[in-house]
């Protein structure tokens, strides 16, 4: 049996003309291509997927991973570049780096693991039949704004001012435009904090703080890594900002409340798409899939240092409570 060998390994591999496998093997194996806004490479939960499946680094599979290290302005050279390299699938973990990737190829298979609003945003042509060369999973952003939003009208007295931190891009302008109808319906003003990279952080929240914002959404995305994410909810306590994120590791780093999909399930899911398109199903065959369960984190030790008191109710509702 072959030796397991680190994806970063392999990725040097292929670079360098000699994949691994067919050096050893004599014979060809698949190539993933896998492109991030941050990390140091693919998803624990994505390779744990392919494990599952029984693809076993360096013996019946290989990646190359690139990440644009949370510049945005670097998706269209990583994709072109990974597009010339002639990987089997391409992995593509958020929206506006797979713009760029659908941009650069029409041919080569491009798998989401999550995206904000696939359709708005015209990477596939429908939900149920995708078309082109593009699938994988959703997060079902027109529900989930509206829902973080109710989540913090019923811990924050007299919320009013919610800031909703996001990179650029038009993925995320969706989501502010998705959550403003209950924004409206519950008299809160949608303040928007843009940024370009975590440089930018420390402005937007003294921008939170001149615009008087007594909530924020944390929309940072896969283009901030986790040591950057760890920092925004810093910058929520240190502030005293009650914060909500889809991202199980916010509550867990210590912010306030996650709500959102489990995107460990969604990245195993995603590997099963691979899967299908190695053995031969076409991307556009294979409808999106969106998350059926939402979980909700409440973080006690953050609730005490904000100095907010999170109600009966929605601790009862919670799927999991940090004391």
């Amino acid at each position: 049996m072959s030796p397991k060998i680190p994806w970063c390994l392999l990725a040097i591999l292929l670079l360098a003309g000699v994949p691994f496998a067919e050096a050893q093997e004599g014979k060809k194996i698949p190539w993933i291509g896998y492109l991030a806004g941050a990390g140091s490479g693919p998803a624990p939960a994505f390779i744990q997927g392919l494990g599952d499946l029984g693809y076993v680094e360096g013996k019946n599979i290989g990646a190359v991973y690139r990440t644009t290290e949370g510049r945005q302005e670097r998706s269209a050279d990583l994709a072109a570049e990974v597009v010339r390299l002639q990987v089997d699938v391409i992995v593509v973990d958020g929206s506006n780096i797979a713009l760029a990737v659908k941009k650069a190829t029409s041919s080569i298979p491009i798998v989401l693991p999550t995206s904000t609003d696939p359709v708005g945003t015209g990477l596939v042509a429908s939900v149920a039949r995708p078309g082109g060369n593009v699938t994988g999973l959703t997060t079902l952003t027109e529900e989930l704004g509206g829902k973080q939003l109710e989540l913090l009208k019923e811990i924050v007295a007299g919320l009013n001012r919610v800031a909703i931190l996001r990179p650029r891009g038009s993925a995320n302008d969706m989501f502010v435009k998705a959550t403003e109808p209950t924004a409206r319906a519950l008299g809160v003003k949608i303040i928007p904090l843009v940024f370009r990279g975590p440089e930018d952080f420390e402005d937007a929240f003294r921008s939170a703080t001149k615009e008087r914002a007594n909530g924020l959404i944390d929309r940072s995305g896969p283009t901030v890594s986790a040591a950057d994410r760890k920092r925004v909810v810093e910058l929520t306590v240190k502030n005293r900002l009650p914060a909500i994120s889809s991202f199980t590791g916010w509550a867990d780093n210590g912010g306030l409340l996650t709500y959102g999909p489990d995107r460990n399930v969604m990245y195993r899911r995603a590997a099963t798409y691979v899967d299908k398109i190695l053995k031969g199903t076409k991307p556009a065959d294979l409808p999106v899939e969106a998350p059926n369960k939402f979980e909700l984190i409440v973080n006690l030790k953050a609730a005490k240092q904000i100095g907010v008191t999170i109600p009966p109710n929605v601790l009862t509702r919670a799927d999991r409570v940090i004391k």
